[in-house]
């Protein structure tokens, strides 16, 4: 019985022992390399912090070999990692670090004065690789102790308040879902996995559990690459990488440049994609281009466990139609509902989700929780959970899943999950720029607009230079405008919908 991905991927380095695992530029490290290191960092940190399990530990790195063994080892420790982008400002880390309150943060010399004046202990990943032995009765005793449902990571994201939330992940939902994606695409040996995705994405977790259970190699693509298209498709061509999991951004943009005509993938043989909508037009671009490649149309928000539901595209789509999202995971269910009621075929409603998949909740957030995961409507006769997404869908005549759009504020942009609240917030509470604001997504050019407030205006470069130091880059409106007095509805709160509806028909 498996009750941790360590024990897939104990029997993986068992049969593949001096395979390459991870490459990233110039370097690279062998199963054994990494089951090694990985064990000598666990046995450290246990050191270092003592007793604890089932307490996140932070991971500060840029994405490289090192987060690889970071993460590994933290399961290791029987704790759950918690990666953390080093490109996110100082408040938003001093926020996560308050709520989540990590036994430690393993980082680099280069890193390591960013966490001065914040109140956590931090760890040089350096000098947790050495070790002279590892102990492995101490990490084989910690670990009989866990169960599946222990947590194996948290992935943060964005928060109203302005505190990212914890997403708590564990171990079963990962095997629940590796077990069913095995099942589907049969997965073999040979997979070289082309990892674009940050390492804050659920994406980046998935490609791990891959390299645990599968001996999948994962080519670390750098973030810089995105911004230069073709030089990371000749990395696709030099590591011979034939799966990708990506978000659809890039995608459009190479297929916006043809740069597939040029720099052709004939080892591409799976690519799915997901995290926001991609437009059919470029998708058509991919799927003529890589005629023999499967391509998977995947979804789910961060609160479930990678996805939930799934579309393999089998014929080619008509231009004009959106792509479905397909059909649920197997062991997931999804109800649409309107309210507390089951939607009819061809009835939008909310999706929502139930079953094994479901994150175990926030993290230090049971308020936000209780408000997320709440009893299934439909069933009155035993305590169920379900995951209102706030997604707006409806099964169509063939079964098929068709997304229409969100519910409320919180918006998938650039791959990542914002909530609009949170920019706001920042604006209003935090920097003081503004009295009052709203914040809108414009779909058809996949861009934040932010409607104020003010008697005068306000440059683009006055608000970017107030909020560079408060929120990400993928956070920043991309179109501010200036109103003397923002709509409000009957309750006297500003009225998003209209606004919203404003910033798509200005387009």
């Amino acid at each position: 019985m498996k009750t941790n991905l360590l024990d897939n991927f104990d029997k993986t380095t068992e049969n593949y022992h001096d395979k390459i695992a991870v490459v990233h530029g110039d370097e690279s490290i062998t199963f054994a390399e990494l089951k090694a290191c990985a064990q000598s960092v666990a046995c450290n940190l246990i050191n270092e912090t003592g007793a604890v399990v089932n307490t996140p530990v932070a991971v500060f790195l840029p994405k490289e070999i090192d987060t690889v063994i970071a993460d590994i080892a933290i399961m290791y420790s029987s704790n759950p990692f918690m990666n953390l982008d080093v490109k996110t400002p100082k408040e938003r880390i001093r926020n996560t670090i308050a709520l989540v309150k990590p036994a430690a943060v393993l980082t680099s010399e280069k890193y390591a004065g960013f966490f001065e004046d914040i109140d956590v202990k931090v760890l040089l990943i350096s000098e947790l690789k050495k070790a002279d032995s590892i102990d492995e009765e101490l990490l084989s005793a910690r670990r009989a102790a866990l169960i599946d449902t222990d947590p194996m990571c948290l992935i943060n994201t964005s928060g109203s308040t302005g505190t990212p939330k914890g997403v708590v992940l564990n171990h079963k939902s990962f095997f629940d879902f590796i077990d069913w994606a095995t099942e589907v695409f049969n997965y073999s040996d040979d997979l070289i996995i082309g990892s674009l995705s940050p390492v804050v994405f659920d994406i980046f977790d998935f490609e791990l559990c891959m390299l645990m259970t599968h001996a999948s190699q994962i080519v670390i693509l750098d973030a810089s690459l995105a911004a230069f298209p073709a030089r990371l498709l000749e990395r696709l061509q030099h590591s011979r990488v034939n799966y990708i999991f990506w978000v659809p951004s890039i995608m459009v943009n190479i297929a916006n440049m043809d740069l597939l005509s040029k720099l052709p993938l004939p080892d591409l043989r799976l690519v799915w994609f997901a995290g926001e909508v991609f437009p059919t037009k470029q998708f058509l671009y991919w799927y003529d281009k890589l005629p023999n490649a499967m391509f998977v149309n995947m979804y789910g928000p961060i609160e479930i466990t990678l996805d939930c539901t799934y579309h393999i595209i089998k014929e080619r789509p008509e231009e004009s139609l959106p792509l479905p999202i397909g059909i649920p995971c197997r062991n997931t269910d999804i109800l649409i509902l309107d309210g507390e009621r089951a939607c009819a075929v061809g009835e939008e409603g909310e999706l929502c989700v139930r079953g094994t998949s479901l994150a175990m909740g926030y993290y230090n957030n049971p308020e936000k929780t209780q408000a997320a995961f709440v009893q299934n409507p439909l069933n009155k006769a035993y305590p169920e959970l379900i995951y209102r997404t706030g997604d707006v869908v409806l099964l169509d005549e063939n079964g098929l899943i068709q997304f229409k759009g969100r519910k409320d504020s919180l918006i998938k942009h650039m791959g990542y999950r914002i909530e609009l609240g949170e920019i706001e917030n920042v604006l209003i509470n935090d920097i003081k720029l503004v009295e009052y604001c709203c914040a809108v997504y414009r779909y058809s050019k996949k861009e934040i607009v932010l409607y104020y407030e003010s008697k005068e205006d306000i440059t683009v470069a006055g608000f970017r230079s107030a909020m560079k130091n408060m929120l990400p880059a993928y956070m920043l409106p991309s179109s501010f405008v200036r109103m003397e007095l923002l709509p409000r509805n009957t309750n006297g709160k500003i009225d998003r919908l209209l606004l919203s509806n404003k910033a798509n028909e200005d387009n």
